[in-house]
């Protein structure tokens, strides 16, 4: 019977993998693109979800709920845009800084739309809106999350492809020659964090959809969630990517999907759920830790052993 359950959970956490696979598009794209730590998606996935909830509640039709969501979330990247360009302020305390605006932010919302100063949960219940995506719904809500996926790779492999994109990837890649080609660093880094912010935000707009309610707790710990998304995915489905951008995107929402399998089967072995993110964490860092290790220790082994091996065949033809 425990073992039935777990198997009817598991279009759950498939669903709620994707879901969190879009989040953690958005970190592929400010980590692995442009290079930058931006803690800015613990507040702006919360953001998507309360603005969502609100327009929706204050009669907003759900695809304008929805543009309003993606507009709040490039928002909020831009002002981390501005932070750290305009400003000077390194990358990670500047996306801190916002992510402590837009917990204000996020509790007015919330609160404008229940007609209060302030309020920290938004219901947004299948049963009284129409909503995209809801976990009393899970057939129709895995094909139309399947579809948004499809849509967005292929509208950011598109983006990235065009001599635009390319200039933005060029940025991450190595900023001083990208300047010395005359490409504008600055405006693209902050492209890079709206665009990316964008997309955690969409995430958090379908996440308040799908679990009936935006919550100002449901961010916490995002960043880790989508980094382990990213990391799973590239260890375990980077031999299929190669060099084709719009596989690697789709190996990290396969990460997300394996990251919430992993959680159902902690839950189904009796696991306390709460060591979870703490795991997330450690895999994280060790998956993070492996290329600095294989630099530091095994790069300077073969380089010795390469040498002793000359040694001896220099003595052997002398």
């Amino acid at each position: 019977m425990q073992f039935l359950n777990y198997l009817q959970s598991l279009p759950g956490a498939f669903a709620q993998g994707m879901i969190w696979g879009i989040m953690a598009i958005g970190v592929y794209i400010t980590y692995k693109v442009l290079d930058i730590a931006d803690l800015t998606v613990d507040g702006s996935i919360c953001t998507g979800a309360a603005v969502c909830a609100a327009m929706m509640t204050l009669g907003a039709p759900l695809p304008l709920a929805m543009l309003g969501a993606l507009i709040a979330g490039l928002l909020a990247g831009a002002l981390t845009g501005v932070f750290h360009t305009f400003m000077g302020i390194p990358a990670i305390l500047a996306g801190i800084l916002t992510q402590l605006v837009l917990w204000t932010v996020n509790l007015k919302v919330m609160g404008f739309a229940l007609g209060k100063g302030s309020a920290a949960n938004l219901p947004l219940s299948v049963r009284n809106f129409n909503t995209l995506v809801s976990m009393l719904e899970m057939n129709r809500s895995i094909i139309v999350l399947e579809i948004i996926c499809v849509v967005l790779i292929g509208g950011l492999y598109w983006f990235f492809g065009t001599e635009y994109g390319c200039s933005l990837r060029a940025t991450g890649a190595n900023p001083a020659m990208a300047r010395a080609q005359g490409i504008g660093t600055t405006s693209r880094k902050i492209v890079g964090l709206v665009v990316s912010n964008g997309i955690v935000a969409l995430s958090g707009a379908l996440l308040a959809q799908y679990q009936g309610n935006a919550d100002i707790n449901m961010g916490k710990g995002a960043i880790v969630i989508g980094l382990a998304a990213v990391i799973i995915g590239e260890a375990l489905f980077g031999w299929m990517s190669r060099n084709n951008f719009a596989l690697k995107l789709i190996t990290v929402v396969l990460g997300g999907i394996v990251y919430f399998f992993v959680y159902s089967t902690v839950i189904f072995l009796g696991l306390d759920s709460n060591y979870l993110k703490m795991l997330s964490a450690i895999v994280v860092a060790i998956f993070l830790a492996v290329p600095y290790w294989k630099n530091k220790y095994f790069s300077s082994r073969k380089h010795l052993w390469s040498k002793s091996a000359k040694k001896k065949e220099d003595s052997h033809d002398a």
